[in-house]
């Protein structure tokens, strides 16, 4: 995803002089033909997250646009106050890219783990928040981020993830992306989640429960409209996301479901709990360990058919 992401950075950059990208001592294999094409575009600030946003903030505010770019966790948490301040109170045009979303980083440990970044900026309100599920979805992201005029923040994984799409599919902000229709319940995922999120729709069809999967590109705007509709029609939703299950998707949809009246359909949540993954593993194992995994999923919804 990273990759696609920037080389579509790179080709904006190349009609708009206005584009500049930031890193935090972090990019390396994948900025360099940015770097090398637009030197005078481009600034590596070191080790120094808070930094980098205000430098962002300053161009953003003299009229440029503004890419930065560092591990999820360092370019969400590390320099919150700064996000928060410079970046959000002055409705800055700055893109911030966390790479490594969920347990990419899995077996570098705790530290690098990016499980917290969508809960932390969803509750800023006003930064769109856009996960794309695969590198095809990571190339419109990069145009929709830009064409954006507030900020807005990207949460990629960092490489080999397959495409899910075969040709670019419509990317509206603010709107869910329908992979596969279904009518005993619907799975909702973030992310590359939802490649094995289709997994287990393929799973449970074989074993006779019809699934959709809806992928949500867009945390903030969220589909309110289209979750209330399917609230409506389906006995269980499943929320699936690779990080903490206060705050990001889970919670978009409680809250939605929670606003409606009459019958509506079950939540069922798949995220990391709050106390996370209590070890250190690769983001296939703990995504095992943690049920995120398509058997895991299946599981889940077998469950929670089982019990309406």
């Amino acid at each position: 995803m990273r990759t696609a992401f920037i080389e579509e950075l790179r080709r904006i950059a190349q009609v708009d002089e206005d584009i500049w990208l930031l890193t935090a001592d972090l990019g390396f294999s994948v900025l360099e033909r940015f770097s090398e094409e637009f030197a005078q575009r481009y600034l590596n600030v070191g080790v120094a997250e808070q930094n980098m946003m205000g430098i962002a903030a300053g161009l953003a505010l003299s009229g440029k646009r503004v890419v930065t770019y560092s591990i999820a966790n360092f370019a969400t948490q590390r320099c919150l106050e700064q996000i928060r301040n410079d970046v959000v109170y002055h409705n800055s045009h700055v893109v911030m890219v966390g790479v490594g979303g969920g347990f990419t980083y899995g077996a570098q440990g705790h530290t690098h783990h990016g499980l917290e970044d969508l809960a932390i900026l969803r509750s800023l309100g006003t930064v769109d928040i856009i996960a794309p599920c695969d590198p095809v979805e990571a190339s419109l992201a990069a145009r929709a981020a830009l064409s954006h005029p507030g900020p807005t923040y990207v949460r990629l994984e960092r490489t080999g993830e397959p495409d899910i799409h075969d040709t670019p599919p419509p990317f509206t902000r603010g709107r869910v992306i329908r992979h596969r229709e279904g009518l005993d319940l619907l799975i909702l995922a973030v992310g590359s989640l939802v490649g094995e999120a289709l997994t287990a729709a393929k799973i449970l069809s074989d074993e006779g429960v019809d699934a959709a999967v809806w992928g949500v590109p867009w945390l903030v705007p969220f589909d309110g409209e289209s979750v209330s509709d399917a609230a409506r029609h389906y006995p269980v939703i499943l929320t699936v996301e690779e990080a903490c299950s206060r705050g990001g998707l889970a919670s978009a949809v409680a809250e939605t479901i929670a606003a409606l009246g009459g019958d509506r359909a079950k939540l069922q949540i798949a995220a990391v709990p709050p106390d996370g993954l209590g070890s250190v593993a690769s983001q296939a194992s703990a995504r095992k360990i943690l049920k995120l995994d398509a058997i895991g999923l299946v599981g889940r919804a077998r469950e929670a058919l089982a019990d309406i």
